[in-house]
């Protein structure tokens, strides 16, 4: 009876060893197929970034003075900090003034700079970021650093939405839109962690054309 119970025992681990070493894979296989998708995607817009560099910098000069690229301090995966690049569509300034739930600096946007708000072109910039492995093409959107850290302490579940790599585009702004006040910014929150609770390639690709029908009807902030 023992040598029995031994050997089911035996091929009880040995099936549990199994299935966990599969369940591994089929992760890994999950990761690397967005990684993939992320990186393939950008490498194919790289000739669309390029060619808006060269038309926004001949445009640069009259409709919008300044630096042509603006990069910003974001929180990341892990709550660690990311540089995040941009065009620029505001006017320079020296620091940021603005709280985490005021309204957008309307007064700020340059006449070029609402051309790319609304195409969202002025994030296209981030498909380096993608390239680098510090962003993904959807996920969680990569808030301020200074505005992160309040929201890590003014919201308890803010902090994990930063377990999965932050996305140019994903759930929230979809659904939400720019958040100007913290009912907005809580809503953003249940977006993000219903995005990590349900992220498949699928919706991954659902949430691509959303984004680009945004960009196609112009309905940037």
């Amino acid at each position: 009876m023992s040598k029995i119970w031994k050997a089911t025992k035996g091929v009880e681990i040995g099936f549990l060893m199994c299935w966990g070493g599969i369940t591994n894979t089929l992760n890994y296989i999950k990761f690397n197929k967005k990684r993939a998708f992320d990186v393939v995607v950008s490498a194919l817009l790289l000739p669309t970034l390029i060619s808006t560099i060269i038309i926004v910098w001949v445009l640069n000069f009259k409709l919008n003075p300044g630096p042509m690229f603006y990069i910003q301090k974001r929180m990341g995966k892990d709550i660690k900090p990311i540089y995040v690049f941009k065009l620029r569509s505001m006017s320079p300034t020296t620091q940021t003034t603005r709280n985490s739930t005021d309204p957008l600096e309307l007064d700020r946007i340059t006449p070029l700079g609402a051309i790319l708000r609304k195409t969202r072109l002025d994030e296209l910039p981030q498909i380096l970021n993608v390239l680098r492995g510090e962003m993904s093409l959807i996920g969680p959107r990569p808030d301020a650093w200074e505005h992160a850290l309040y929201f890590c302490e003014a919201l308890d579940d803010y902090k994990k939405r930063h377990a999965v790599t932050p996305g140019i585009s994903g759930l929230a702004q979809v659904r939400v839109g720019y958040a100007e006040d913290m009912d907005a910014v809580k809503e953003k929150v249940k977006a993000d962690l219903e995005y990590i609770e349900h992220a498949s390639f699928a919706l991954d690709l659902r949430l691509v054309w959303e984004t680009i029908r945004t960009v196609i009807l112009c309905r940037g902030t």
